[in-house]
């Protein structure tokens, strides 16, 4: 696989022995590349400048800027970056923080490291990868909680059971065969799901869904 093909990964964790690991697991995988290793937010902020990743892996618990905060800063910054969360937390406050904060998608450190390099594809392709534990986490959430009255959006049936298809990690093609139709119509309802939300992008949709309880 040539250079061009080549998935960008960078790394924001403040623990050199699991940056190093994770820097290596990435450049000795073929089709893959670390483009930079951080140990703080602020790091990489400074220095992301230089060439920016395609995916770009997430400590939580780091030094000043927290890895939630700076979540923010980062998909502010650049719009086409996708954030995975790689955590040692398991909680839902921390969960559904960073995934309003912007990540798409979010891992223990614990995950495998064949899975965990699947995830990292996965989320440039627009998926939304999380670890089995956390998923539940996120499922357990919208089983308690109803939606406030006032987060009417005006949504179809239909595109909050797409939304909703999103939320637990369906990327476009998953959720067109979930539902059994094309690409094309999941498109053209997310189209319209961005227009009623008055967002951009996927993970903006599923950050709204998730602050809103907009899914079920």
């Amino acid at each position: 696989m040539g250079e061009a093909a080549e998935l960008k990964v960078g790394i924001i964790e403040d623990q050199p022995r699991i940056r190093e690991g994770l820097k290596s697991l990435i450049d000795g995988t073929a089709g893959y590349r670390c483009v930079g290793a951080f140990g703080s937010m602020e790091e990489a902020l400074a220095q992301l400048s230089r060439e920016v990743p395609q995916v770009m892996l997430v400590d939580i618990g780091l030094p000043g800027m927290s890895g939630i905060d700076g979540t923010r800063r980062l998909t502010a910054l650049h719009p086409g970056l996708s954030v995975l969360m790689l955590s040692v937390y398991e909680d839902d406050r921390r969960i559904f923080e960073a995934l309003c904060a912007g990540a798409c998608g979010y891992l223990l450190k614990k995950t495998p490291p064949a899975r965990l390099l699947e995830s990292l594809t996965e989320a440039v392709g627009g998926g939304s990868p999380m670890s089995p534990e956390v998923a539940r986490r996120v499922v357990s959430l919208f089983r308690e909680f109803r939606p406030p009255d006032k987060a009417d959006y005006q949504l179809t049936p239909h595109e909050v059971r797409i939304l909703a298809l999103l939320v637990e990690g369906h990327n476009y093609k998953t959720a067109a065969d979930e539902l059994n139709v094309s690409i094309n119509t999941i498109r053209f309802h997310m189209r319209s799901i961005y227009d009623k939300l008055q967002v951009h992008s996927k993970s903006e949709a599923v950050s709204k869904a998730l602050r809103n309880r907009l899914v079920r």
